[in-house]
This record gives C-alpha cells, structure tokens and sequence, in this order.
C-alpha cells in the first residue's frame, strides 16, 4: 500500500462490517471505485445480495459473507475466507452498529426502566463487535506487518445525545478503543498498522429517519429541528460525505494519521449553541 499513489486504493482487499447497511454500502462503492476489492460482511443474506449486485453492476469486485459481528467462530471463518480468495487483508471497516428502542428513553419509558437486554444488545454490536471483528481481522494484519483499521464512533461519543444512553456510551468506547488499540498494534506489532475512527454527525437513516423527519409531511421533527439548529452547515450529512473522509483514512496519503477520530458532522461538535 506504501508505494501507492495518495489516495489510490487499487489492489487493495478491505472488509466491512454491516456492509450492507446505507452507510456501509456507501463507503463499499466508494473504496471499489477506487480500486479496492470489497468484502461485505452482514447477517442479512438478502440484504448482502442486494448491495453485492449494485457493486457488481459498477465492475466493483466484491465477495459477501453472512456473519455476525459478536460471533468470534464467524468472524475468524470469515477471515480465513478472505486470506483463502485474495491473499491477504488491508484494510477493516467497523461499519456495524446502531441503536435499539429497547435501550431508548422517551415518554412512556423511563431511563430507570430500561431493560438489560436493550442496552446489552446496543453495546455488545458497536463495542463489543468491533472489538471482536478488529481481533479477527487484524491478526492478519499483524501477520502482513500493515493494514489500516477504521472504526465508525459517532457525535453521541462526544456529547451524550439525550434519549440514548446505551449508544452515547457505547460509541464513547469505540473512540477509546480506537486509540488505545492505535498506540497498542503500533508498540507491539508494526508502525504500518494504523488505527482510525470517524465520528458522524447526524445522517438520516433507515433506523433515525422518522425520529428526524415527520413521516406523513417530510418536514423535520422537533427533534430534527434541534440538531440542524446546532448544526452550522444546516443539513444532515450525505454517506458520500463519511465515504470521502473513510478513503482517505484508508489511503496511503493519510499514512502519519493514526490514533485519530475525525468528525465529519457539518460543524456540529464545534458550536457551542450561542
């Protein structure tokens, strides 16, 4: 990857988790329109033949595998799978994550109510899963001497967002981890190994759009309303614009950039409401 041009991903062999989802499908045409091979990982069969074609139909050489990321057995068979196909592994996306209404606070549930199994179920996916998924994954990459891994944290990590306890705090763990396991596989395994994360701001989803936008006019919830007032640039992001900062984090150019969480949230952890 060394001798590449700056911001070219050609030959490159990049997993990713929840690469079926919105987000992860975006950042996988992304890469593959750079030159990368795509894995997609994902529990949804259906959804992973669905985003497989859209990358087919771009000439985008991909390969999907049905896993779970709090699955370790599937997580190595996976890994051995990809090292089997295309030799090695570059590069990881942690892509997979996202909130549950069981470990949601609101008008007929109070913090003090919420059950174990929601929260568990929130932390174990985006903590706990990408810790796994960086074990199995990056072991290979120890064994190559290189290989990037990004993690997706989140604004909640930055400033708890109210209602989301679970995910606030567990996004809040990924962006610890990712420095923590930055420092650890570049002092105890290879200075190439580089470890990254970004942290989006507010995107509409298929999980958040109609807690963001009134289902029956279109227009913003009270909810919505609120964070694109504390949001400078006045919109919700696009995935184009994590995909764009996810290649550069993977490309040869950002090379001397690891223990970083970039946001990319169209201003909204720099203002301060005033």
């Amino acid at each position: 990857m060394s001798d590449a041009p700056a911001f070219d991903l050609d030959g490159t062999v990049c997993v990713i988790t929840g690469g079926s989802g919105v987000l992860g499908s975006e950042m996988a045409r992304a890469i593959g329109e750079r030159g990368a091979t795509v894995v997609l990982l994902a529990r949804d069969e259906t959804a992973l033949e669905e985003a497989s074609e859209t990358l087919t139909a771009r000439d985008i050489e991909n390969l999907t595998i049905p896993a779970s990321v709090l699955e370790r057995a599937e997580l190595e068979a996976a890994a051995e799978m990809v090292v089997e196909e295309y030799g090695r592994i570059d590069a990881l996306i942690n892509a997979a994550g996202g909130n549950h209404p069981d470990a949601t606070t609101g008008a007929e549930t109070s913090f003090f109510d919420l059950p174990k199994a929601g929260l568990e179920q929130v932390v174990n996916v985006n903590f706990l899963g990408t810790v796994l998924a960086s074990q199995a994954f990056g072991e290979y990459m120890v064994e190559q001497g290189e290989g990037v891994i990004v993690n997706v944290s989140s604004m909640a990590a930055v400033t708890p967002l109210t209602k989301i306890p679970g995910y606030s705090g567990a996004k809040a763990a990924v962006s610890n981890f990712t420095e923590w396991l930055a420092v650890h596989v570049a002092q105890e395994y290879s200075p190439a190994i580089r470890v990254n994360a970004i942290a989006p701001g507010f995107f509409l989803t298929e999980q958040n759009r109609y807690l963001l936008l009134d289902e029956e006019t279109g227009e913003y919830t009270e909810r919505g309303q609120q964070i694109i007032d504390h949001t400078p640039q006045g919109r919700f992001g696009e995935p184009a614009d994590l995909a764009t900062t996810v290649c550069w984090l993977l490309a040869p150019g950002s090379a001397f950039v690891t223990g970083t969480v970039i946001p990319v949230d169209g201003g909204f952890a720099a203002f301060s409401g005033v």
